[in-house]
């Protein structure tokens, strides 16, 4: 990958910082385009065209658009294997990674998103402060098993080897507080996230959104 060809559709705070992190930890090049919730760019003809889901992220390849973090985690994995961001060669761990990843996309994400876009579920507004309030105990439950079943005493989610996993449980760990939820009750992701963030890509991420 070029990066003429590359492009990443990005907005801080969302989890295609995962994607991002992932590609500085690859070393690729691409582009990074930033977009505006508040501007609604996600909903202009020009990003439609890109991605008719309306969401990020999305990375223009030179064999296409990827969208989806699990799928886009996967591709920069496989694109760079000398980034050692995935175990390529082990079907069983591999396939144990694209676990948590889903895990993450299809449950941790959507517990979370029930608080900022409560609306794609109910219309009715005591539904939605119902939804919303439940957030704290949902959020909970999804990181005492990461924290129990996932993490362990393991530094990396796949072990001693930092993979695309991580960028994604960093970047999930980060809603934490604004979902209500102290990060301390769980103290092994706290301290994997602290060395996440002591990583250069991380830093990466940090000057990029400044």
């Amino acid at each position: 990958m070029t990066k003429s060809d590359t492009t990443l559709y990005f907005v801080p705070g969302t989890c295609a910082q995962a994607v991002l992190i992932a590609l500085y930890e690859a070393g690729a090049d691409f582009t990074l385009k930033t977009l505006s919730f508040a501007a609604n760019e996600q909903r202009s003809p020009e990003y439609l065209a890109i991605n008719p889901k309306s969401r990020v992220p999305a990375l223009v390849t030179p064999q296409g658009v990827l969208t989806e973090v699990p799928a886009l985690l996967l591709y920069v994995a496989q694109t760079h294997p000398q980034a050692n961001l995935a175990p390529l060669n082990d079907p069983f761990a591999l396939a144990h990674m694209q676990e948590f990843n889903a895990y993450l996309a299809s449950t941790v994400h959507i517990s979370h998103a029930h608080r900022p876009r409560a609306s794609r579920w109910a219309d009715d507004e005591a539904a939605q402060a119902s939804m919303r309030a439940k957030v704290p105990q949902n959020m909970r439950e999804c990181f005492t098993v990461i924290e129990t079943h996932y993490l362990g005493d393991k530094p990396w989610v796949m072990g001693d080897q930092f993979t695309v996993a991580d960028g994604y449980l960093y970047t999930m760990a980060g809603w934490l507080e604004s979902d209500g939820v102290d990060i301390a009750e769980f103290p092994r992701v706290a301290a994997h996230s602290a060395r996440v963030r002591a990583r250069a890509s991380a830093k990466k991420v940090a000057e990029a959104v400044a």
